[in-house]
């Protein structure tokens, strides 16, 4: 009995031995906290003030319209680009049209809201419809806007002079027709930065 009580105390010893040392492995000073982070992302809102830009009935050739309209930046972030998209439809009154009204009509986009006497670019609805976006930009808005932008807040505006083409030959075609205008204005941010 003996042999199995010392036997039974060593075994008792080794594992509370162990104990300890696999114990002590995990015995030191700690300190935990937490942070709280936040990623929100900035908005980019262009909007276009009047949404209608122009709405003429009982033009006829040689009429001239000028309209001015304003691009606000109404977001967060800062607009690097503004591009332009031309789409439109006739309708045609008598089905007897053999040319694109849009290329009778001549687009000028002028610089100076008091004086309208710089030209930025001038072309017709037709070739404005056929060009890129980008396009429209580098001849549009990048001489307008400039280096800047359109900053976070700001506004800017535009002058826009429509005119519908005398070309001093029979324009009979276009009597009674109409154009439906649509232009989409769509925004880019500024490059991103390192904060």
């Amino acid at each position: 009995m003996e042999v199995k009580k010392r036997l039974g105390m060593g075994i008792m010893s080794a594992v509370v031995g162990l104990g300890l040392i696999g114990g002590g492995t995990f015995a030191y000073f700690s300190d935990s906290e937490q942070t709280n982070n936040t990623f929100a992302a900035g908005t980019l809102d262009l909007s276009v003030e009047p949404t209608e830009i122009i709405a003429i009935d009982n033009m006829k050739p040689g009429d001239s319209f000028i309209r001015d309209f304003e691009l606000q930046n109404n977001g967060s972030l800062d607009i690097d680009k503004v591009y332009l998209e031309t789409d439109y439809t006739v309708e045609d009154a008598e089905g007897d049209n053999t040319e694109d009204f849009g290329e009778h009509i001549q687009v000028e986009f002028l610089y100076n809201a008091d004086k309208l006497d710089e030209v930025v670019y001038e072309t017709t609805l037709a070739e404005l419809k056929d060009m890129t976006p980008e396009a429209v930009n580098k001849h549009i808005f990048d001489p307008i806007l400039e280096e800047q932008g359109l900053p976070a807040g700001t506004s800017d505006d535009l002058v826009v002079k429509f005119n519908f083409l005398d070309n001093g030959e029979d324009q009979n075609q276009f009597q009674g027709d109409s154009l439906n205008l649509t232009w989409t204005f769509t925004a880019t941010q500024t490059a991103g930065e390192e904060q």
